[in-house]
């Protein structure tokens, strides 16, 4: 087990993506911490799940863009598991796919917070953490769509590019220290927000599935393909790699 003995936070964790993340390393052999801000339930199911692994999880409602909030469940996960040393920066929000002219700004502000402020609060409370043991890691969950800046799209995208300039900035500073950081740029998948992204933009009528023809190797990319690729980030197997931006589209672009 690879990760014996590691702490990770994922924030979101409870479903989707952050799910599939917070399973995996379990898998692999961490203790896994969950940030929630209003499925209770669906993380303490991931909770479970965790826990019939033979691993310990503790779910905390902690809103990233609170910083007192990540101050005070930081503080409880030291308590209850330990020091965390894998940081996963998932959690997210969409944007209402509005023309910047028809924002509401209270909108841009909220969607900016959760992508760009939380992982800052969270990364400045964590990386003295980390610099104490022998290895951190830290991965921010960005999206493809940084590399196409669609219209009509502008608070997810200002989140996302402001999540990566953290990103690239943090890795430069903290190098030295032992301490990894990497982006995973996902594209559509099949989670509760991707099937409503789906019918929203795409037209899908019922299931995220009907667009698997489009897609690389003739099928949507599912929470664990981002998973996997995490894993292999924060584990001993990576040795070299860290400042990346690495973009998972299954090779259709």
């Amino acid at each position: 087990m690879t990760q014996s003995g590691r702490i990770a936070l994922v924030t979101g964790g409870g479903r989707g993506i952050g799910a599939a993340i917070s399973l995996a390393l379990a898998q692999d052999g961490a203790d896994i911490a969950i940030f929630y801000r209003r499925d209770e339930a669906a993380a303490q199911e991931t909770v479970r799940k965790i826990e019939a692994l033979g691993r310990r999880a503790r779910a905390y409602a902690a809103s990233v863009d609170d910083l007192e909030a990540c101050r005070t469940a930081v503080a409880a996960i030291g308590r209850d598991l330990g020091a965390v040393s894998i940081l996963i920066n998932n959690a997210g929000i969409a944007s209402r796919g509005r023309s910047v002219a028809d924002t509401d700004p209270a909108e841009m502000e909220r969607v900016v917070r959760t992508h760009a402020f939380g992982p800052f609060y969270l990364s400045h409370l964590l990386v003295p953490v980390m610099r104490t043991q022998s290895r951190g890691d830290i991965i921010m969950i960005s999206s493809i769509a940084t590399r196409h800046m669609s219209g009509n799209g502008a608070p997810y995208n200002m989140g996302k590019a402001a999540l990566e300039a953290l990103s690239a900035t943090l890795a430069k500073e903290v190098q030295s220290d032992g301490i990894f950081v990497n982006t995973v740029c996902a594209p559509l998948t099949a989670t509760e927000m991707g099937e409503r992204l789906a019918k929203a933009v795409y037209g899908v009528k019922q299931d995220i599935h009907e667009l698997n023809a489009d897609m690389g190797f003739g099928r949507i990319c599912e929470p664990e393909d981002l998973a996997n690729l995490v894993r292999y980030l924060v584990s001993p197997q990576n040795t070299y790699v860290s400042g990346e931006r690495i973009y998972v589209h299954g090779g259709v672009q």
